[in-house]
């Protein structure tokens, strides 16, 4: 989408404390947090609200930039260094497959593929990643003055959805609907930062709030607080 980058959060350590759940975010603009200041991000938001309730993760370890399509996602991750094992990884991906064209039988099967890299990272447990789904975009200010036709998007990020969706139900994992919110209250002022395209903090305040039950659960159920 936009072309503006920004650097890989985190580089080089978990970021966890002694006692802490370790933290890996993979995405793009959306969890890296385009245009927000870093404490807006909503990966930094989960993290701080989870402790406030007695849940230790720390704050993430954030790799993503904006404008990364899930293929260039998954090059970053070869290019890190050996990442390790996290207690907990969250992963969005896939608004600029959509926005490049690109088809949804290919973003299915790089999706997989990332998603079984998350899994990975969290030790083998699916039950600790969570998958947020794509917002749209298509609601946005910058989508009305690009010409392209918001029901199209609609269609085709839905599409994107349902292919993640069943990918996730597939391997056990949570998979968190935030695109009905991006659709209800993405075009408001409040929830736009400055360019009129990425979320503000306070959208991403919502999408903790919708991330926050399933985050919980896989944090705090069976099994108890996972190791670092």
């Amino acid at each position: 989408m936009a072309a503006a980058l920004a650097a890989t959060a985190g580089a080089g350590a978990t970021g966890a404390q002694a006692g802490e759940v370790s933290y890996l975010a993979l995405g793009d603009s959306y969890t890296i947090g385009e245009s927000v200041p870093e404490a807006g991000r909503w990966p930094r938001q989960l993290a701080r609200t989870l402790r406030a309730e007695g849940i230790p993760l720390a704050d993430p370890r954030i790799i993503a930039v904006t404008g990364w399509t899930t293929d260039e996602l998954s090059a970053a991750i070869d290019a890190a260094e050996p990442l390790g094992t996290y207690g907990f990884v969250s992963l969005l991906i896939g608004v600029n497959n959509q926005y490049r064209g690109r088809d949804v039988n290919e973003y299915r099967e790089q999706f997989t593929a990332l998603l079984q890299r998350a899994i990975g990272f969290a030790g083998g447990r699916a039950d600790r990643v969570l998958v947020l789904s794509i917002p749209d975009w298509g609601v946005t200010p910058f989508a009305a003055q690009s010409g392209r036709d918001p029901a199209q998007i609609a269609r085709e990020l839905d599409a994107y959805n349902e292919a993640a969706a069943r990918v996730c139900a597939a391997h056990g994992v949570a998979f968190v609907d935030i695109t009905a919110v991006s659709r209800a209250r993405g075009a408001e002022a409040g929830m736009l930062a400055e360019d009129g395209l990425h979320p503000s903090a306070a959208m991403y305040t919502a999408w903790t709030r919708l991330a926050l039950p399933a985050a919980r659960q896989r944090l705090s159920g069976p099994g108890g607080v996972p190791g670092n």
